[in-house]
């Protein structure tokens, strides 16, 4: 089996829409393809409506966090997303993006960058408006070559000169919040230093104590020492180590299925798991 466990789609800031993700999915020999936009549940539907035969659907979502001052993201599974705490959550942080998106647009603009807010929010569509719209709109105007170039202390970096810090959910909420609505959580790329500030291995030590399921291990903006590092970390605190690309469509480099979750570990998320349950394919 070949499983995909963190994709993004037009419902937040990938470039393929949910029927054009699990359509790539299948055609990349995937068997299993998780969809986890972030903080919004909005492209399940369409998705599964698509779905292919032979392609199993993990519904999720990837949840915007913050520690002692530091961004995280918490990828969530199987939740029931109409459980009402979390999904309220997940308002507040999807309610907090258009202002936050348009005060790094300002910022950038006092930089000296010639962009505006109407050519981010072209880009964004109907999409939950994040730092990958501004980006690629970075990228147009020949800023910066790549969409991960903006990703730097010079731009939008966590410690970046444009960054705007947003509405983040404390991540020990998070997984409580999750595990109420029958889901399982996995940290995401926990050391993508490239990102900007990485929380300490303490705290993940304490996440693991809290509840925490998993950690990312193998993922594009891992190295290999790291991937060793993260892999015997989640062997000392119990967590289950995944695998998956991180795909934003034609906005990253990564492929669907550049790196992939184990069976086992991918079985023994779907065996924690009470909110939902995968969505076999039917040929749609």
């Amino acid at each position: 089996m070949r499983i995909d466990l963190h994709t993004h789609s037009t419902a937040s800031d990938g470039t393929d829409t949910p029927t054009e993700l699990v359509r790539n999915a299948a055609a990349a020999g995937l068997d299993v393809v998780a969809l986890t936009d972030h903080d919004t549940v909005g492209g399940h539907a369409e998705a599964r409506a698509a779905l292919p035969g032979g392609l199993t659907l993990i519904t999720g979502a990837e949840l915007s966090c913050r520690i002692d001052g530091v961004s995280l993201h918490m990828l969530a599974y199987l939740f029931d997303p109409e459980e009402p705490e979390l999904a309220r959550e997940r308002e507040l942080v999807r309610d907090d993006r258009v202002p936050r998106a348009q005060g790094m647009v300002a910022k950038l603009r006092d930089l000296g960058v010639p962009i505006t807010w109407e050519q981010v929010a072209r880009i964004a569509g109907d999409g939950a408006v994040g730092r990958p719209h501004i980006a690629t709109a970075l990228v147009d105007l020949g800023v910066v070559p790549t969409v991960s170039d903006a990703f730097t202390s010079e731009w939008l970096a966590n410690d970046g000169r444009a960054y705007v810090q947003k509405h983040e959910l404390d991540p020990f909420d998070a997984i409580r919040l999750v595990k109420a609505a029958g889901g399982v959580t996995v940290f995401a790329h926990p050391l993508a230093v490239k990102r900007g500030s990485c929380v300490p291995e303490s705290a993940i030590a304490e996440l693991a104590a809290a509840g925490l399921d998993g950690i990312e291990v193998d993922h594009m903006d891992h190295d290999e020492p790291t991937r060793a590092r993260l892999r015997g970390m989640a062997a000392d605190l119990g967590l289950l180590p995944t695998g998956s690309s991180d795909y934003h469509g034609s906005r990253k480099t990564c492929r669907l299925g550049e790196y992939t979750t184990d069976p086992e570990i991918y079985g023994e998320i779907v065996r924690r798991a009470t909110g939902a349950f995968p969505v076999p394919g039917t040929g749609g």
